[in-house]
Formats: C-alpha cells, structure tokens, sequence
C-alpha cells in the first residue's frame, strides 16, 4: 500500500464523451507544530516530537528482540499487511542501546517533514535543496559525549544487527561516509553498506562509479589514503541529503542545510578534523587505503536478492565518538520501502522536476516499490502523438537505474499499480506501443545485467493515443454518495 494523499477526481463531459482527471489540492499543514519536526537537527528531538504529534504512527516494541533477523521480520510483516509504523525497539539483545527504524517507510512521514502532503513532496523537497546552505561549525556537540580513540576504539561496541539469514553478518544499513577534499574541504557524502572486519576495522564497498570511489582514486593518484568519516545515525534530514544525487564536487551537507531552512551544524573529528553533524548519534573517524582489501557481502540488497558484488574495501577506525544517550538508527535493507524509498526520493524530485520544465504535458511521476529501483510511471496530457515516447526516452537516457518506463494519461492514479495495470491491459498494443533500446549501463545490482553491468531499456506507451475509442464505464455521483453516506452510517453504528 502506498500513500496517495488527497486527491479530488473532477469529471468534464465534453462532446459527449466523460474525461475524469485527477486534482490535487494545495498543502495543508496539518499540525501547527510541523514545522518543530524539521526545526532541530537532533534525531531523539524528532521522534519525541513527531511521537506527541503522530502517536499512531509510531510502534513502540517493549518485549526483548533478538538482534539476529528479529527487526526486518517485524518491518516484513508490518509490510504485510499494508502498514509503515516508525518503529522503535526498546530491547534487542547484544545492543546497549534503544534501535529505531522504518522512518522512511512512509511517504507521508517524509512529507511532514516538509510541512506539506504527499503530492506537493517533490516540490518541497527540490525547493529546499535548490537553496543549499553551507554548514556551521560549533565548539561542541552530543556526539563528542563519549570519545575513544587508538587502541581503545573496540567496534565491539558498536550496535550492529543482522538483517537477513543470507547476510555474510551483522551490517551497519545507515553508514553515511564523509570525505572531504584536502583542498576546497568540499565533502562527499554516501551510503556504504559495511561489517565488522576486526577490532578497528570495517570492510565496506564504495560503489566503483561513486563519487567516493572517485576520490579514492585521487588519493592512489597522490600516493595518500582518503580520510573519512562514518556518520550512523542523524536525522532524518541529513540522511535524506546523503542520498541526493548531486554532481561531483557539491557539498551534500550545505543540501542539508537547505532542507532544514538553517546550516547544518558541524563539529570537526579530533584526528582528521571532517566535518560531521553535532547531534549524530555515532561517528566512526579513519582511512580507506586504496592498497588495503578485505571481503564482505552477500547482503539483502534492494533488488530483493543477496548481492556479494562490492568493491571489498577496508576502512582502518581510528576514532569512535557517541552520544551518551546514542540510538541506533536504522535503515531496513533488501526491497522494503524504507530502503527503496530513502535511496530514491531525491532522484525522483529530481526527475519530476526536470520532466516538467523540458514537457509541460507531464502531471506526475512515480518509482513504485514494485519495481525496486528499475521502473517508473509517468502520467501526461498527451498533446501530440510520439510526445510520450520522446518523455520515456528522456526519463530512460536521464535516470541510469531504469529499465522500463510506462507512460499513461494523467486520470491514471500512477501511486496505484493496478490502475496502471489496467491501463497497460486496456491501451497498449505490443506491436505499436513498445521500443526497447539495448547495451546501455545499469545498476551493478542488478541480477540480471551482463557481466560488464550492461541492460536493455524499455519504453511502454499506455497512453490512450489520438485515434483511442471508448468511453470508460462510470457510476453516477448520487448512486455514489448514497453508498457513502450509507457505509459512513454503518461505521459510526447506524443501522442501515
């Protein structure tokens, strides 16, 4: 189930024939006190606020979990049965510390963020990030409560789980890597998937066509290591800039300050002197030798399968700073929504975005869980034929994750797969409506690329076309409103 937010379908008849399209209406806020949800940059500030405003919205688990498995089977099951609860567990063993998690599960949990409903979150969200704000530096921070550096640094203690039963081992799912470039102090931020390799030591992959990976290579170049940071645990905001996509050399903690309206503050690590946000919960501070390997994965990826392919790097801790009161945040792997959702709203404002300035006809655009990272709908008003074939070649060239893209008319409810799918049944004709472009890049994720990382593209124009007839099948508003005034009454314990 996938949010939809509030939408009014307003019915035209016009020559005769009904057109229904949707309407969205302008954000509303919904509590006074939204704006507190972004208005701190502390993670435990944002779920007690959010906790008081949205109770029903949060599930406190206080029964003992186990720390093998037991969080991403609740978060499946929760999923199951069509429900996206911020979760928090108060007792996994081995952890010395409260776990939370699924905060990126729901799209209307991200869009309170943004004081703002569900249809109007891209627009939010690109709004914010188009007016970065370069980060402050402060004397001090929760994060530097507890500091251990050299041989006192033990990841032992470092909470960790296991979240599937084909994982190599426990994994830190919410890693985000900050490097900055020893010139300009520019930072990189990204997402790295990393396990406990030794005492003082992790082994990760850097994504071999990431901007991280780039300047790894710069630092082979220089005959140096790159010195990093690892951020686990912020809030939701900063985790949310981590993942934008952004071209190389753009600071993705001045994006962070954009979406909170206010610099991202920082405090320097004591050995290397990176940037990372005050309140974090845990920061992990060394190097990544470009000479220096060591093997993790399999891990649950987003396709829905284990992946073992990585770029096996290993990153030396030198220092580990917490919070005293830390939690662990964090983010649930594999092809829940929490993982699909976090990785991919940033592209998909991105998209929506770029879509509507270049075809004005395009009215939404959506990456439905389904299909993981690789398909995405887009609804228009089609004002000449071959306009939707040319808006899925530009989405398939833009976007290199995508495989397929479906093109439909803007009264499809494009969060719904089975209103696309119905529209896919009724209007597509394989022979005519199809192109398939083959050889390009893919995600190195995905099982079924060659072995060079190659995929084929797919374009699916189920639009209704010029030449379409038929008129769609209605019930009439009063039939309608006389059904929904009859449920409401039996709802509330009127008899019928």
């Amino acid at each position: 189930m996938e949010d939809r937010g509030r939408r009014i379908r307003i019915r035209v008849c016009a020559r005769g024939r009904l057109t229904s399209f949707i309407h969205t209406p302008e954000p509303i806020m919904a509590d006074a006190r939204l704006h507190e949800l972004a208005g701190t940059q502390d993670f435990h500030a944002f779920v007690s606020t959010y906790r008081d405003l949205f109770p029903d919205d949060v599930l406190t688990i206080r029964q003992p979990l186990s720390a093998d498995q037991d969080v991403t089977a609740l978060v499946a099951e929760l999923a199951a049965r069509g429900r996206h609860e911020m979760l928090v567990c108060e007792q996994v063993d081995g952890l010395d510390t409260p776990l939370v998690t699924n905060v990126f599960a729901s799209r209307s949990r991200i869009a309170r963020l943004f004081g703002v409903e569900p249809p109007h979150l891209f627009e939010a969200y690109q709004r914010r990030a188009n007016a970065p704000l370069a980060p402050r530096i402060v004397a001090n921070g929760p994060v530097l409560d507890q500091v251990n550096e050299g041989d006192a640094v033990n990841l032992d203690h470092l909470p960790t789980i296991q979240h599937f039963d084909t994982d190599r081992g426990p994994y830190i799912t919410n890693a985000v890597i900050v490097a900055e470039d020893p010139v300009t102090g520019i930072a990189n931020l990204s997402y790295h998937r990393s396990m406990r390799q030794a005492r003082n030591a992790l082994a990760t992959s850097l994504h071999s066509r990431g901007h991280l990976w780039r300047m790894l290579q710069s630092a082979q170049q220089r005959g140096d290591v790159l010195r990093v940071a690892m951020v686990i645990g912020a809030h939701p905001l900063f985790m949310l800039a981590a993942s934008a996509r952004v071209p190389f050399g753009t600071d993705e903690r001045s994006i962070a300050g954009g979406l909170f309206n206010a610099p991202l503050e920082l405090v320097r690590t004591p050995r290397y002197g990176i940037g990372v946000p005050a309140a974090a919960e845990f920061v992990l501070e060394g190097t990544i030798d470009p000479a220096e390997h060591a093997e993790e994965g399999p891990f649950g990826e987003f396709s829905g399968y284990s992946s073992d392919r990585s770029t096996n790097n290993l990153l030396r801790v030198d220092t580990m700073m917490r919070r005293r009161d830390a939690w662990l945040v964090d983010v649930v792997g594999g092809p829940y929504a929490e993982h699909l959702t976090l990785a991919r709203l940033p592209r998909e404002a991105e998209m929506s975005e770029k879509l509507k300035a270049r075809f004005p006809s395009v009215t939404a655009l959506h990456y439905p869980n389904s299909g993981t990272h690789f398909h995405c709908y887009v609804a228009l008003n089609q004002s000449r034929d071959g306009e939707a074939r040319q808006i899925m070649l530009a989405l398939l060239g833009w976007d290199p994750y995508l495989k397929n893209v479906i093109a439909v008319d803007s009264d499809i409810d494009i969060s719904d797969d089975s209103q696309v799918l119905w529209a896919l049944a009724t209007h597509f004709q394989p022979h005519r409506d199809l192109f398939v472009i083959d050889g390009l890049p893919g995600s190195p994720l995905d099982p079924s690329s060659s072995a060079s990382g190659t995929t084929s593209r797919m374009g699916i124009d189920a639009t209704r076309g010029s030449t379409f007839d038929g008129i769609r099948a209605r019930i009439g508003e009063r039939a309608i409103e006389h059904a929904r005034s009859l449920l409401a009454g039996l709802e509330r314990g009127v008899p019928a």
